[in-house]
């Protein structure tokens, strides 16, 4: 029997949050760019500089999405970064709750479509959690066990 997944947006108290980030972004392909760059700096910040590309381009891949499909004149959307002592979770939320995000399977002639590809790919675990207004996509990615004490 397969367990649901947890909610990411509470917190676990056996699993306690180290650091979070929480940046709102206007919704344009710069903001892509810096949203990218922020991630990147503050895994390295955070001691976790092995995980900074893999987070760097799940943030640009979500932020790429809300900016394309979960764009609304006059809203932001943002980016959490949540640190705990066993994983990162990525979330970005945007105002389109309607469009929910599905994984496509473009052709090699396609010149978009391979984002929640690259997600799934790369996050151990990922998921849109809808909200009264908009959706939050998470994914998530497994901090490396600490090597045992010698």
């Amino acid at each position: 029997m397969a367990c649901a997944p947890q909610d990411p947006r509470i917190s676990d108290p056996n699993d306690p949050i180290v650091h979070e980030s929480r940046v709102d972004y206007f919704p344009s392909p710069i903001s892509v760019t810096r949203a990218r760059q922020h991630a990147a700096r503050l895994l390295a910040e955070w001691g976790h500089p092995a995980l900074a590309d893999d987070t760097a381009l799940i943030v640009s891949e979500l932020a790429t999405n809300a900016v394309r499909h979960g764009h609304v004149p006059g809203r932001l959307f943002r980016v959490y970064l949540t640190l705990t002592k066993t994983r990162l979770r990525i979330t970005v939320t945007d105002p389109r709750g309607e469009r929910l995000p599905r994984p496509r399977h473009p052709s090699p002639d396609d010149r978009h479509g391979r984002g929640l590809l690259i997600v799934h790919v790369l996050a151990a675990r990922w998921g849109v959690w809808e909200r009264t207004v908009g959706k939050d996509i998470w994914a998530e990615l497994d901090l490396a066990a600490p090597p045992p004490d010698h």
